[in-house]
């Protein structure tokens, strides 16, 4: 009998684990699968790509302010109320776009999608913390990384097949019967994590309070801005990724989709090798290394484009770069974190936040030239990967200079 409840237990562990994975998926998912489309929706709208990249740009904004304002909110209401409130929000943004009849609507119809699905973003981790015992939750949040990691691969790809045989609207439906499969799980399987707390305050200045005492940590400001410039130097890449291959190299939607799908790959590769490195290295050996490595191949990476050596040059320095970036995201996110045990769920938030607007900043940047060159891209990589490897110099100095830093 015991036995039985055991396995009844891992079980329901399991469908959780599948229910959390795919809820923290729904966000670059939303970024990826329309990524094919833009030539169509430039067509339709009589616009350019670099235009419609825009719509990108406010999805990024949306993210971004959406998780600020889920943390607090989710510890007063708990968990799944608000989370199934931002999936309906989701579901009605999801149509919004697929009957958009211009690009302004299409910018907004983005935006709203992206505050639906910054819920899922934030309630998969909260939940995660609050049902699984603390020598479990790493292991938990590792498949729930895995499912998100598939979905940059997966994505384009099916997005790619559903835009040339019925049309990018399509793409936008596909997403709202997805979603609705979504609040169908949710209900069904997620239990309510926490009691609420109501005497949580979500007055906007003690929220702002509470977010810039994390902020102005040193260690949270050196790691969490390197974090950031890496990953929007990410956003860049993928916000020109359909001008650059589509418009330049002349690929298909179906071959775009592919290749995305491989460079994605990388991301994932050079993640799980991380953790092997991990076993010899410090996390900030590693990443302080991979910062060099970064400005390096960004600077290459420039130099291809200004002598214009072609798709498969373009290709390879690309995949380089996002597979020394899947080291990159998960070690600076964990060394950020390291100072607030207490109140990692707020310092989380902050970083998926600051994450997404250094990538709307980035995309918004490389969307106003209005040219099919790899050049702008260039630019904006060699210098958000300098910036970066700058920002962990300089903490690793001050480390080296001051005994009284814990060692990282």
């Amino acid at each position: 009998m015991h036995k039985r409840k055991e396995k009844r237990d891992k079980k329901q562990e399991y469908i959780i684990l599948l229910v959390l994975g795919t809820l923290i998926a729904l966000g670059p998912f939303s970024i990826d699968a329309y990524l094919p489309g833009f030539a169509s929706i430039a067509e339709d709208f009589e616009t350019t790509i670099s235009q419609i990249g825009l719509t990108l740009t406010s999805y990024f904004i949306g993210i971004s302010i959406g998780q600020l304002a889920y943390g607090p909110i989710m510890d007063k209401y708990g968990r799944k109320k608000p989370l199934l409130i931002g999936l309906a929000i989701y579901f009605i943004s999801a149509l919004s776009c697929m009957y958009s009849p211009n690009l302004e609507w299409l910018i907004i119809s983005r935006f709203s999608l992206a505050i639906g699905a910054a819920a899922g973003m934030v309630a998969a981790k909260a939940i995660v913390r609050d049902i699984f015992p603390v020598n479990e939750i790493a292991g938990a949040i590792s498949i729930l990384m895995l499912i998100m990691g598939g979905a940059p691969i997966i994505a384009p790809t099916v997005g790619s097949f559903i835009i040339d045989s019925y049309g990018w609207e399509t793409i936008f439906l596909f997403l709202a019967i997805f979603c609705l499969i979504m609040i169908l799980s949710v209900t069904r399987f997620l239990p309510e994590s926490i009691v609420p707390d109501r005497k949580v305050d979500l007055k906007p200045k003690q929220v702002a309070i509470k977010y810039y005492g994390i902020l102005t940590h040193n260690k949270f400001w050196s790691f969490a801005i390197s974090g950031s410039f890496a990953i929007g130097a990410m956003f860049a890449y993928i916000s020109d990724a359909p001008k650059l291959f589509i418009g330049n190299f002349n690929l298909s939607q179906k071959e775009f989709g592919l290749l995305f799908g491989l460079n994605a790959g990388g991301l994932i590769l050079g993640s799980q090798i991380n953790r092997l490195f991990l076993r010899k290295y410090t996390t900030l050996q590693i990443t302080l290394f991979n910062s060099i490595l970064l400005v390096f191949l960004s600077g290459l990476f420039l130099m291809n484009a200004i002598l214009g050596y072609g798709l498969i040059t373009t290709a390879i320095l690309l995949f380089l770069i996002l597979f020394l970036l899947g080291f990159q995201n998960p070690n600076t996110t964990a060394l950020s974190l390291e100072p607030f045990e207490k109140k990692a769920g707020r310092a989380s938030a902050l970083i998926g936040s600051l994450k997404m607007i250094f990538g709307a900043l980035t995309s918004f940047a490389v969307s106003i030239f209005h040219t099919s060159s790899a050049v702008p891209l260039g630019c904006i990589l060699l210098i958000c990967f300098f910036v970066s490897f700058w920002m962990l110099y300089r903490f690793s100095k001050k480390e080296s200079e001051s005994p009284v830093l814990s060692k990282t």
